[in-house]
């Protein structure tokens, strides 16, 4: 009887002992199986991250063609605000420089509004898309119509010309075309540097 009850003691040490080996044997393989899944995770949220503020941060390339496109979009706007300045200003019968002066504001207000258009597209606050617009054109503006009016003011009879003389469209188109390759690396420097359509860029993408 003592010894059945030593033996029976003694297989229940052993059974205890083999469970306890058999349990530090697989703690190792299982803290090492959750370290291997929390550095994934890990892995997994900094890739996330690194997306989203790649996508957030996302700009596009100071690339002339990308240059072309913010200047062409100025130059649509200046030359809606500089013909209907100079129409109004012929209907008012203005002198030349009250109506250059027209002209000239209703570049800049076009060629902002023509921002604006496309920022509030996106669902951005009147207050914002202004601020945006404005850091946005206001020296690609600026530079075009220096040049456009320099240009005009330089050609002989450009500026007493009427809307319905030759002269008056051919000096405009070819001030525009010089406005436009002049302007052009002044937009590409600023894309480049994160500045003008660049900032624009983040809102419609």
């Amino acid at each position: 009887m003592g010894e059945t009850m030593e033996h029976s003691a003694h297989t229940h040490h052993q059974h205890h002992k083999t469970h306890d080996e058999h349990a530090q044997h697989h703690a190792p393989e299982h803290g090492e199986h959750q370290g291997h899944q929390g550095q994934r995770q890990h892995q997994e949220e900094h890739a996330q991250h690194h997306g989203h503020h790649q996508h957030h941060g996302h700009a596009p390339a100071a690339t002339w063609p990308a240059a072309a496109r913010a200047t062409l979009h100025c130059l649509t706007g200046c030359a809606i605000g500089e013909v209907l300045g100079m129409i109004l200003g012929t209907a008012f019968g203005w002198g030349n420089l009250p109506t250059m002066v027209l002209a000239i504001i209703l570049a800049f207000a076009f060629g902002y509004s023509l921002t604006l258009r496309g920022i509030l597209r996106a669902g951005v606050d009147l207050r914002t898309a202004l601020r945006v617009a404005l850091a946005a054109d206001t020296l690609s503006i600026a530079v075009m119509e220096l040049i456009d009016n320099g240009v005009i003011l330089v050609w002989p009879s450009a500026m007493d010309a009427a809307l319905g003389e030759p002269l008056f469209w051919i000096s405009l188109a070819i001030s525009l075309v010089i406005a436009f390759l002049v302007t052009t690396p002044v937009n590409k420097w600023m894309i480049g540097r994160g500045k003008g359509h660049a900032v624009v860029h983040q809102y419609h993408h």
